[in-house]
């Protein structure tokens, strides 16, 4: 047992391990980046043309003209839903929003700075409760940065996990989660507040399915194919394909679920989710399902709604 007067936080989790989607993001900026320097010089040595033209638009808005793909099949996917439609104003807002967001998260803060804030914990049984991060598809805990460095200056103790393998099963996610949990319930002594994003939702549900409801004090997930999207269609990997729409693997976590663990469960979901198709389906029959208006995908963690209810879990309860 550590001395009572050491430091109450302690990084954990802050080995500089190569893990995979950082170093494939961090690949694909360095070749985007030499192939736009490699256009740049095509074009000042002889000239700018067509192609060239073209090839130079491609690279520097072609992830723009992707998002805004999505979000035109958001919108024709989302026409019938029982949901009010929002406004081009606010389509247009989230697109922007999401492509600067995006940019920043897999050409900055996941490839590069993944592991640049480290898990805290504390030295002893604090009874604050702790946090548990556990990100989405092709995502690593980078995406969280912002969560990491609010929680530190709270000093709440945190763990963000990595999944991997990327591209496995979501099933293969379980023993991660488990010793994020375990570990925020030796420091703690309490259950942890859980928030997940995206497909990290079902990898905590999964989790869920093999452990008892109580260590588990409240999850939070944002836009989480709770229900399963279409855009899943497009993706062959095992883990895209437990995310597709009617599943028997969704159903079968659906039933193996509880009304207790349901009950426990907080889904932020977005009219502007330019990903979970259609919309309601980021969300669960029982829980507490709550809108966010005009938050694409990726934005939804930087949203201040889903901050504020962390918060709220994370406060002692008022007698």
């Amino acid at each position: 047992m550590p001395a009572a007067n050491s430091d109450p936080i302690r990084a954990t989790g802050s080995h500089p391990s190569a893990y995979l989607i950082a170093t494939l993001q961090r690949a694909a900026v360095l070749a985007w980046l030499l192939a736009i320097l490699g256009v740049l010089a095509h074009m000042s040595s002889r000239g700018p043309t067509l192609a060239s033209l073209v090839v130079l638009w491609l690279l520097l808005f072609g992830h723009a003209m992707v998002l805004a793909a999505e979000f035109a099949l958001m919108l024709v996917v989302n026409r019938h839903e029982a949901i009010a439609n929002p406004s081009l104003r606010e389509v247009t807002r989230a697109w922007l929003h999401e492509c600067l967001h995006a940019a920043r998260v897999f050409g900055w803060l996941q490839p590069f700075r993944s592991h640049a804030i480290p898990d805290a914990e504390c030295r002893q049984q604090s009874r604050q409760r702790g946090v548990v991060l556990v990100h989405g598809f092709a995502c690593n805990r980078g995406v969280w940065q912002d969560w990491l460095e609010r929680l530190r200056s709270l000093q709440v103790a945190t763990v963000a996990v990595d999944l991997e393998p990327p591209w496995g099963p979501i099933d293969a996610y379980v023993d991660s989660i488990e010793r994020a949990v375990a570990q925020i319930e030796s420091a703690t002594g309490l259950a942890p507040l859980i928030v997940a994003h995206s497909m990290g939702g079902l990898a905590v549900r999964r989790w869920w399915q093999t452990t008892s409801t109580a260590r588990v004090h409240r999850l939070i997930t944002l836009g989480t194919p709770h229900q399963g999207t279409r855009l899943a269609r497009l993706g062959f990997a095992p883990n895209v394909r437990q995310m597709r729409c009617g599943n028997a693997w969704l159903d079968a976590l659906s039933r193996s679920e509880g009304a207790a663990q349901v009950d426990r469960m907080t889904c932020f979901f977005s009219t502007c989710d330019n990903i979970v198709l259609p919309a309601t389906h980021a969300t669960l029959a029982g829980a507490d399902n709550r809108i966010l208006s005009g938050t694409a995908h990726v934005h939804m963690v930087s949203n201040p709604q889903p901050w504020a209810e962390a918060l709220r879990q994370l406060s002692p309860p008022t007698d």
